[in-house]
C-alpha cells in the first residue's frame, strides 16, 4: 500500500483494518454474486472508510457522496493528464498500439478532455445541443415510444430491453444525429462492443472486438460527415459540420468523437436506467402503483431510477495538480482516483433512508449525470426519453409484472440487465 511523504501508510480513515481488508476482498468485479447485488459490499466499504487503496486496480477508491461530489468538481483532478504530462513523466506506459482505433475514437470525446480543449469543444457542441433542439425532438420521441410499446402490447409478454428500450434509445439519438434509422442496429452493435472497454476487467478478445467496432464506426461516421457536407439537413451531425464561434470550427476528428460519444453514453445510460429502474418498480409494486394512480409523475420518478440502481457504477479521475486532498486523503500527481457512484448514491449522510426505493423522493441533486465541467451534456434528452417511456408503460400496462427473474450483465462499471421479460 502506498505511503505518504512522511512514510505513513496512506489510508485515509482509522477503521478496523480487518473488516476493511475483508470488504476490499469482496469488492470483486469478476464475482457473479457481487455483480448480482453489489450494494451490501459497497455499503460496507462506505461505512468503514471514505477512501481506500485497491491493490487489484492500483487506484484510490472514494465511497461517500461528499468525496465523490467534491472529486467531480475539483480542478486538481481531470479526466486526462496528457495535456500537462507525458505518460513517462507519470510512470505509465504508452497506449497499446493494438487498440489504436479505440483510442482514436475517444481522442476528442468530451468525456476525455480537459480545458482548454474541453472548454472550446463543449462551447461549440452546446451551440447545437440546445434545450430548444432537445424540446423539438419530443414529438419524435413520443412517436418512437408509442410505436414500440404498441408492438409490445401485441406481444403480450415482451423483453423491455430488446423489444423496447434498445431500439427506442437508438432511434431517438439517430433521429437527432441525422443517421438513417435503417442503420440503428449497426450502431447498437458497435456501441455494445466499444463500451465493454471501460470495465475494470477485460479480456484480449473483448478489447479486440471493441477496437474493431471503433474502427468500423469511425469509417461510418466519416462517410456520414461527408454526406452531410454535401447535403445539409439541419440535424446534429450536419450542424456540427457547420457550427462556428468567433471563427472557430470543429475538425472532422472532433465531430467523429463527439458523434460517437453522444450515441454510446446516451444510449447505454438510457437503456440501463430503464431496465434497472423498471426492475426496481416490479420489485416494489407499491411504488409502481403510485405511478399508475398518478400520485407521482414520471419526471419525479426518473430521478429515483437514476439514483437507486445506477447504470454507471464507477468513474475515474487523474490527479493533475499537487496538494490535492479529499476525504482526509492526500493524493500525489499521477494517482488515479475512482468514484463509486453506487456507494455514494446510497450514502445516509446525504439521502434519508437511502436503501429505500421511493419514486416520490424527487431528489435531482444526485450524481447520476456526473458533475462539474463534465456534467452530462445529454441530461435533458435522457430525462425526456425516460419520462416519455414511463408515461407510455403506465398508460398501457397498469398491471405490469415480471414474467421471469432477470439477470445482470457480467459487468460492473456499466450496470445493466441481460433482459427484462415482463407481461400484464
Amino acid at each position: 500500500m502506498p505511503a505518504d511523504s512522511c512514510g505513513n501508510v496512506r489510508l485515509g480513515y482509522r477503521a478496523d483494518v480487518g473488516d476493511l481488508a475483508e470488504l476490499i476482498e469482496r469488492f470483486d468485479v469478476d464475482d457473479p454474486a457481487f455483480i448480482a447485488d453489489p450494494y451490501p459490499v459497497l455499503g460496507g466499504l462506505r461505512e468503514v472508510t471514505p477512501v481506500f487503496w485497491n491493490e487489484r486496480s492500483n487506484q484510490w477508491v472514494l465511497t461517500r457522496f461528499a468525496g465523490v461530489h467534491e472529486t467531480l468538481r475539483h480542478r486538481g483532478l481531470g479526466r486526462a493528464y496528457t495535456h500537462l504530462y507525458t505518460h513517462a513523466e507519470l510512470g505509465r506506459g504508452e497506449p497499446d498500439p493494438r487498440w489504436a482505433d479505440f483510442h482514436q475514437h475517444e481522442a476528442w470525446s468530451l468525456l476525455c478532455l480537459e480545458p482548454p480543449d474541453h472548454t472550446r469543444l463543449r462551447r461549440l457542441v452546446a451551440k447545437v445541443f440546445t434545450p430548444r433542439a432537445v424540446a423539438a425532438l419530443r414529438p419524435n420521441i413520443e412517436g418512437y415510444s408509442d410505436e414500440l410499446l404498441d408492438r409490445c402490447r401485441q406481444l403480450g409478454t415482451f423483453d423491455l430491453l430488446s423489444d423496447y428500450a434498445q431500439p427506442y434509445s437508438v432511434a431517438v439519438i439517430c433521429s437527432m444525429l441525422g443517421v438513417p434509422r435503417s442503420d440503428t442496429q449497426l450502431l447498437l452493435d458497435w456501441s455494445h462492443s466499444i463500451v465493454k472497454m471501460y470495465e475494470l476487467s477485460t479480456t484480449e478478445q473483448v478489447r479486440a472486438a471493441a477496437n474493431r467496432a471503433a474502427g468500423e464506426y469511425i469509417e461510418y461516421t466519416r462517410a456520414l460527415i461527408a454526406e452531410k457536407r454535401r447535403h445539409p439537413d439541419g440535424l446534429l451531425v450536419s450542424e456540427l459540420v457547420q457550427v462556428e464561434d468567433e471563427g472557430d470550427t470543429l475538425t472532422e476528428d472532433e465531430i467523429v468523437s463527439t458523434t460517437m460519444v453522444l450515441l454510446e453514453a446516451g444510449h447505454e445510460a438510457t437503456v440501463n436506467t430503464l431496465g434497472n429502474g423498471v426492475r426496481a418498480l416490479m420489485k416494489h409494486p407499491a411504488e409502481w402503483a403510485r405511478l399508475v394512480a398518478g400520485e407521482v409523475d414520471s419526471k419525479t420518478a426518473i430521478e429515483e431510477l437514476l439514483r437507486w440502481d445506477s447504470p454507471l457504477q464507477l468513474f475515474e479521475r487523474w490527479v493533475i495538480e499537487p496538494g490535492v486532498e479529499i476525504a482526509g486523503q492526500r493524493f500525489e500527481v499521477g494517482d488515479e482516483v475512482v468514484m463509486l457512484f453506487g456507494a455514494a448514491e446510497r450514502d445516509p449522510r446525504r439521502f434519508d433512508d437511502p436503501d429505500r426505493f421511493d419514486v416520490g423522493r424527487g431528489d435531482t441533486a444526485h450524481i447520476g449525470f456526473g458533475g462539474g465541467i463534465h456534467f452530462c451534456v445529454g441530461a435533458p434528452l435522457a430525462r425526456q426519453e425516460l419520462a416519455v417511456s414511463l408515461d407510455g408503460l403506465v398508460a398501457r400496462f397498469p398491471n405490469l409484472a415480471l414474467a421471469e427473474e432477470p439477470e445482470y450483465q457480467p459487468t460492473f462499471v456499466i450496470r445493466g440487465l441481460k433482459g427484462l421479460l415482463v407481461s400484464e
